[in-house]
């Protein structure tokens, strides 16, 4: 199979590879409902040592700069109480955390969640978290810009490997919401 976007050794539909995916992401896409087929999201192989944005796009398509999305976990807090969310915004755009993510969460302060909570909260690595396969409850704010693209690369759970994802897939996540302005 040919990578939609990028330029990937591997790349295969993510429900013929649910034993590359960690469990909540695997168990998503064996699950997935929704008017984008599961067979459209496709597992790239890639190598962790290339991670960092400039260097993948470098090694895997510079067109994937402005196809590329980046999910954080920010936690909201107001009156002792924190509640978890997760935020999906172009890679060229970092999350208004202060302004959009804190009003939507009706949060007196928010801010990214520290790495232990959101990689014990989702189950996934560090640097390769996924709006794919998070916990039922949370909020997912996906920035509208991402919804408008028509196949977005994503992390996949792991930092080996990425999903590529019709940007339409994201609004249909259980607790989406598209928000305009989320990235900045």
């Amino acid at each position: 199979m040919r990578a939609p976007i990028g330029d990937f050794q591997q790349a295969v539909a993510a429900p013929d590879c649910l034993g590359e995916l960690v469990s909540p992401v695997a168990e998503a896409v064996r699950h997935w409902r929704g008017s984008v087929p599961a067979e459209q999201i496709v597992y790239v192989d890639t190598d962790p040592r290339w991670a960092d944005t400039a260097t993948f796009v470098e090694h895997y398509g510079r067109e994937l700069l402005e196809q590329s999305a980046n999910c954080v976990v920010v936690a909201g807090k107001r009156g002792g109480e924190s509640r978890l969310a997760a935020c999906l915004v172009l890679s060229t755009t970092r999350v208004d955390v202060n302004g959009v993510v804190r009003r939507r969460l009706d949060a007196r302060k928010a801010s990214f969640a520290p790495m232990d909570v959101a990689t014990g909260e989702t189950g996934m690595e560090y640097g390769g978290i996924t709006p794919i396969g998070l916990p039922e409850s949370w909020p997912v704010l996906v920035d509208a810009a991402v919804v408008d693209l028509p196949y977005v690369l994503v992390g996949s759970g792991r930092r080996r490997g990425k999903l590529l994802v019709p940007g339409k897939a994201f609004a249909e996540l259980s607790g989406a919401v598209v928000v305009d302005g989320l990235g900045v």
